[in-house]
């Protein structure tokens, strides 16, 4: 299986990250525990969640991802194969969220505690909080790597000039810096990431790991109409999609798939891996059968005349 360098960090990644929103949601304790398994059968490593996981679901408070990841080790699962990143920053409430310096390392403790491990291999800052001085949120992340319990640091939902800006005071006060960045990235959403954002990624030498890499599910092609999203989990966020230039997209998908013998799913996933300076689209599925398909996109070669048709579909 080919690694890809996560920035900086010396942590070396397979090209897919399985996004553990769904642990704890849509796929309870045991289907979590199976969707481990099989990823790392599968030779992949990578796991991304968050504290907040999953907050929105009803009946849920938060943390429900991490106490699956973590029954999955307490279950047997070997730490050492797999490489965990979450984050902190999200508000559960007015008074629990944010990047200040002492809510970043109790938020720590709490994940280490539900993930059942004494470390995290990538603590990222789930979003932006300009009410806190970067250089406070930065020294917090270097007590926590300095105690072995961070391995690296990574951001999440930064525009260019806050990233730029704390790269700066990284450099200039001996920080630890952000060796990632998690944006917003798929063929239907290519501005939010393509420009500056990008420009400063490959720049710095950061590692990319994309959320909603087949956004919210449009892009596999199950959905036709606004119909077909009604009652799903992800039904809400597929309809902006539903125009002229989302269904030529996935029209060219499924071009593709045809003559690559492959699907949909595969080869949206296998022009993100393509892409220069991503290191790790982050992907979902919950079971077993959802993954395989999703993970036979590493085995995907798109040649340049498929991404150029790709590109063309997608183009902003």
């Amino acid at each position: 299986m080919e690694k890809r360098k996560l920035g900086r960090s010396g942590i070396e990644t397979a090209p897919l990250t399985f996004g553990g929103n769904v642990f704890g949601w849509t796929a309870d304790t045991d289907t979590s525990c199976k969707l481990i398994d099989a990823f790392l059968a599968g030779g992949f490593d990578f796991i991304d969640t968050a504290d907040v996981y999953s907050r929105w679901a009803p009946g849920n408070q938060g943390g429900e991802s991490e106490l699956a990841i973590g029954e999955w080790i307490r279950r047997g699962g070997a730490r050492s194969k797999v490489k965990i990143a979450t984050k902190v920053g999200m508000n559960f409430s007015p008074e629990r969220g944010g990047l200040k310096k002492d809510y970043v390392i109790k938020s720590c403790e709490d994940s280490l505690k539900r993930l059942k491990t004494d470390y995290i291999d990538l603590y990222q800052s789930h979003r932006d909080d300009e009410t806190v001085p970067l250089h406070e949120t930065l020294e917090a992340y270097a007590e926590l790597i300095k105690q072995g319990k961070v391995r690296a640091i990574g951001a999440s939902n930064y525009g260019p000039k806050r990233l730029a800006l704390a790269l700066e005071v990284s450099r200039k006060q001996g920080l630890p810096r952000y060796e990632s960045l998690q944006p917003h990235y798929n063929l239907c959403e290519r501005k939010l990431y393509e420009g500056e954002l990008e420009d400063l990624c490959r720049k710095e030498d950061l590692g990319v790991i994309g959320y909603y890499s087949l956004a919210s599910g449009f892009l596999t092609g199950k959905y036709r109409s606004e119909a077909d999203a009604e009652g799903k989990p992800r039904g809400a966020g597929v309809k902006k999609y539903m125009n002229d230039r989302g269904f030529g997209i996935v029209e060219t998908l499924r071009a593709v798939a045809s003559e690559t013998k492959s699907t949909p799913t595969q080869v949206a996933l296998a022009w993100l891996i393509a892409r220069p300076g991503v290191t790790a689209p982050i992907v979902s599925a919950t079971s077993v059968k959802q993954l395989e398909e999703v993970l036979g996109a590493a085995d995907v070669k798109l040649d340049a005349g498929q991404i150029a048709r790709l590109d063309a579909a997608s183009a902003t």
